[in-house]
């Protein structure tokens, strides 16, 4: 009679085997989701939408949100970061003109105006020092692109000051709406912009 192997002993069948823990990179693949989720949503509906919404378009639970970002000033400031790091990798591209990174912060303008509203309303809560961080990677990303002669090389602080009113001039129920108003804008400031789209890595 052939002795069975003690439980201890037994390998598991292919369908018993776990898949190896990845929650490092699931914690990655949720954030990375809420904040796409959380732009797309507040571009729809502004910033009364729900969090639940984030977390239902992102395709994670509300617990998943709010271990991530506990308010949404979180959810805000996240969303700005990865705007800035992606208007900073297309000016670190080779073959990058200051036309195609103010494309892409014109994307961001139309996407995000919502959040950029809610970091300078919070002015008790110390994020307008963490916005002007933000602003400063803004400022050297465009700078670093800027020939003389062209209309944001002007004066110290001319150039931001010129994002801003551009800021200030996205409005509108819809995306598209938003950005002919910040082409609108910047053509009235006499500056060239690329095509408005995010940058694709």
């Amino acid at each position: 009679m052939t002795q069975r192997p003690a439980p201890e002993q037994r390998r598991p069948a292919n369908d018993e085997r776990r898949p190896a823990n990845d929650g490092r990179r699931a914690a990655a693949r949720n954030r990375a989701a809420l904040i796409a989720a959380a732009r797309e949503i507040c571009a729809e509906s502004g910033l009364d939408a729900p969090l639940s919404a984030i977390a239902r378009r992102a395709g994670v639970g509300q617990g998943v949100l709010y271990r991530h970002f506990p308010d949404r000033a979180a959810v805000a400031t996240a969303v700005l970061d990865e705007n800035v790091r992606q208007i900073e990798q297309v000016a670190a591209e080779p073959a990058a003109d200051i036309a195609l990174v103010l494309g892409v912060l014109t994307w961001h303008q139309t996407q995000s105006a919502a959040f950029i509203s809610i970091l300078h309303a919070q002015g008790a809560s110390g994020v307008p020092a963490y916005a002007t961080a933000l602003s400063e990677r803004v400022e050297r990303a465009l700078r670093g692109h800027l020939a003389p002669g062209h209309p944001l090389a002007g004066e110290r602080g001319d150039l931001m000051v010129a994002v801003a009113m551009v800021s200030g001039a996205v409005t509108g129920p819809t995306r598209e709406h938003r950005e002919r108003r910040a082409l609108a804008a910047w053509r009235l400031l006499g500056v060239e912009v690329g095509p408005v789209r995010p940058f694709e890595e």
